[in-house]
């Protein structure tokens, strides 16, 4: 596909990522006219399959995979996901060969593979499940569809216990192969150095093998290619021991890997595990027990004390306390009553509730973050590009680097050639880029995990590393910094009155309505635990407000000007003074006298003026863009200690971005934060987005990273995260780089030998991925 786009449009440079194509630089119309009518084309062609592959431990696995496939005929598409443990393609030619030979490819290279059958595809009794670390994969097996049973069984029997088969363990082999050549050494001296070169050799088999098939497919500078050459040479002049034990030290640096690699997908498969096997759905005739998939928008479902949250929803009848600790990370459930919202995967906690489900399969928020973490490793961080960048281009100079510290000494200067060989050999081995290939995925899936179980969703390390960044962040107003609904801020009362007293009639009277300034006065009494009287003759008064009678008195409530009131003087300038603060007054009349006052407005978040200030602390400048009157926003900036920028329209809102990126007093990239539904444009425009309470799909799609638990306080825990995980690279590129380079110069002067150049690599795959853990642990105290 991408090849056909290529020969469309010459001049564009097209990569594809498995979920798309993308052009650079950005197509006009006339341009993107052909390349849709090209993707058309070519859509009608390609069908996609995908297999499960397992033994992918890092960045170097997928290389490698994909440079295989991209060579394969037929294959017009690569998608290769080390977290799912999946290999997607675009087939042009949608056969069994071509499907057989992308199988024998990928065992051939060392990842045992098996195709998932399409969920629409017959199973005609040849599919058989495949458990993996405790997930089922339905696979086929292709060789029953062209009579071909006893090969492909043949095949897997000699996969299965052949000693160099991927799927043993090469640790266990390689010290086998050893202790055996080591004993018949021991029992027969004179055989001694023949047994040790036999053994070695035999242990670097299942490496030798591998680096032939991946020099076969196109990837010949790799890994294995380097630990070959130099258990060869190393046996050549006659240190054998050293070879085996090379092999074995390289076989515990890749299990390291493979353990690094594993707590990395351990986080999206316990995911994976949170949806119920069964809903119990709601209908005419009683329950009737569901798969989750089954469910439909509206549909009803009952969930039990114990039980797990089928799908996404609110609550429509009963309440409970409810653990949603799974995508909030809240320590303790939340009672949850009529119309709270509760997500796939919560658990019930004491009473049975019914749910209406508001999400179908597919599209809840565990779905969302279980995508958004899969799809991390394709949003690289930059500075893992730059690595991977330097690594294929480092290993074939380290091996130009060890040839000539071979050559040029014994040539040029008559020195002897057993020597700088030997030396030559451990530079080889020194140029491993292990630890520097995983120093950074390594670290960003770290943090990613922590950031998921503490509530945060970020899409990728690019984001995450933009994150830390950032030195000028701007704030929506309404339903970010604040709690996007009126409360009742003070209360003004004549002589005789008390403000319970004043607040008591004005509640009673809002009852009637379901305006917010209403909602607010009833809540505030609430609040207080004031009962209200029995309302006689309610009814509203257009645009003005609410009057009734209580113990046959008449009473109202609403905007002084539209009941023609008129207050006294001190009440007046109270009035004034509180719409000048930027809140809405509204009085209380008995009769035509004026009792009372009350001033409502939308008031700061709990944590805002908190989180401003250590966000501060951490050279950040907050600003606040709002669409609302200058004197709200000033009144609010001044009480949160920040900038602002007032009455801006949406498409304000970006060119006050643009403004913030291009000041010259503010370095750095800008990042909004708005609360993901009107707010979109400018979450897209700015270089990160972050939304602010994540139950809408619209911030998930416009955001760069979203704070689920709907607080202030996690914006600041993801900058930190951000800076931590920053901090964590660069100190894993420094173990990497700093151990080469100082074993570099002591291979290179003979100080050390083959034993510790192998050590010196594994030890620092072992230091980075330690060092890259400790990000799990990041943030305990948020």
């Amino acid at each position: 596909m991408v090849n056909a786009l290529r020969t469309a449009l010459p001049d564009t440079d097209f990569e594809s990522d498995g979920q798309g194509i993308t052009a650079t630089p950005p197509l006009d119309a006339d341009r993107n006219a052909v390349a849709h009518d090209v993707l058309t084309a070519q859509a009608n062609q390609v069908t996609h399959h995908q297999w499960q592959v397992s033994g992918m431990d890092c960045g170097s696995c997928v290389a490698k995979i994909e440079t295989a496939l991209r060579k394969t005929d037929g294959v017009s598409c690569v998608d290769v996901s080390m977290m799912r443990e999946t290999v997607t393609l675009g087939l042009n030619d949608d056969d069994a060969q071509t499907r057989n030979t992308v199988t024998q490819t990928l065992n051939k290279l060392g990842y045992p593979a098996q195709e998932a059958v399409k969920p629409d595809t017959p199973d005609n009794g040849t599919a058989q499940q495949h458990e993996d670390d405790g997930n089922d994969h339905t696979t086929h097996d292709h060789a029953h569809h062209h009579g071909g049973d006893r090969d492909a069984n043949d095949h897997n029997l000699m996969r299965r216990f052949a000693p160099w088969s991927s799927e043993n363990d090469e640790i266990a082999f390689a010290v086998l192969c050893l202790a055996i050549g080591g004993l018949v050494g021991a029992l027969i001296p004179a055989a001694e150095p023949y047994a040790l070169s036999v053994a070695s050799l035999l242990a670097a088999v299942p490496v030798m093998k591998k680096a032939f098939r991946l020099a076969q497919s196109g990837a010949f500078f790799s890994i294995e290619l380097l630990m070959s050459v130099a258990v060869l040479g190393a046996v050549a002049i006659g240190e054998s021991l050293e070879a085996g034990m090379v092999v074995v030290l390289f076989a515990i640096g890749e299990r390291l890997e493979g353990v690094a690699a594993g707590q990395a997908r351990k986080g999206v498969k316990a995911l994976m595990k949170l949806t119920p096997e069964q809903a119990r759905r709601v209908g005419a005739s009683g329950f009737e027990d569901v798969a989750p998939s089954a469910l439909a928008i509206d549909d009803i479902v009952e969930v039990r004390p114990g039980e797990r949250v089928p799908a996404d929803g609110l609550v429509h009848k009963g309440a409970a306390e409810i653990d949603n600790s799974h995508l909030t990370g809240e320590s303790v459930p939340v009672y949850s009553d009529i119309d709270a919202e509760v997500f796939a995967g919560a658990i019930v906690a004491d009473r049975p509730v019914q749910i209406r489900v508001t999400r179908a399969a597919g599209q809840t928020m565990l779905d969302r973050v279980i995508e958004l973490v899969e799809q991390s490793e394709k949003h690289k961080a930059p500075v893992e590009r730059f690595v991977a960048k330097f690594a294929r281009i480092y290993t074939p100079i380290i091996m130009a680097l060890a040839a000539l510290t071979v050559v040029i000494p014994p040539v040029l200067f008559g020195q002897g050639w057993e020597e700088w060989i030997y030396r030559g050999l451990a530079l080889l081995l020194i140029g491993c880029p292990c630890a520097l290939v995983i120093s950074t995925p390594a670290a960003v899936t770290s943090a990613l995990a922590r950031a998921t179980r503490i509530g945060l969703l970020v899409k990728g390390g690019a984001a995450l590393e933009l994150i830390g960044s950032v030195r000028t962040m701007a704030f929506d107003k309404t339903g970010t910094l604040t709690e996007g609904k009126p409360k009742l801020a003070a209360i003004k009362t004549a002589n005789g009155y008390g403000e319970n007293g004043v607040l008591t009639i004005a509640a009673a009277l809002e009852t009637v309505t379901s305006h917010p300034l209403a909602r607010a006065v009833v809540q505030a009494a609430e609040s207080r635990n004031l009962g209200l009287p029995v309302i006689e003759d309610a009814r509203t008064i257009a645009g003005a407000g609410v009057e009734g009678r209580i113990d046959g008195v008449l009473y109202r409530v609403g905007a002084a000007k539209r009941l023609s009131a008129t207050p006294d003087v001190e009440t007046a300038k109270w009035l004034s003074d509180q719409e000048e603060d930027g809140s809405t007054s509204v009085i209380v009349l008995k009769d035509d006298q004026v009792i009372g006052a009350l001033a409502l407005r939308d008031v700061a978040r709990s944590d805002a003026k908190s989180a401003l200030a250590d966000l501060n602390s951490l050279n950040i400048t907050p600003v606040m863009l709002t669409g609302d009157a200058t004197r709200v926003a000033k009144r609010m900036a001044g009480e949160l200690g920040m900038d602002y920028r007032a009455e801006l329209l949406p498409e304000d809102k970006l060119n006050a971005l643009a403004a913030l990126r291009d000041d010259p007093k503010r370095s750095g990239p800008v990042a909004m934060v708005g609360d993901g539904i009107n707010d979109a444009p400018a979450l897209k425009a700015a270089d990160v987005g972050i939304a602010i309470g994540g139950g809408t799909d619209i911030a998930l799609e416009a955001a760069d990273a979203v704070a689920v638990r709907d607080r202030l306080g996690d914006v600041v825990n993801l900058v930190k995260l951000s800076r931590a995980a920053r901090r964590v690279i660069r100190e894993n590129i420094t173990i990497a780089l700093g151990l080469k380079a100082v074993f570099l110069v002591t291979s290179i002067t003979g100080l050390t030998g083959l034993w510790l150049a192998v050590m010196a690599d594994t030890g620092a795959t072992v230091l980075v991925t330690i060092n890259s853990l400790r990000l799990l642990m990041a943030l305990r105290k948020s």
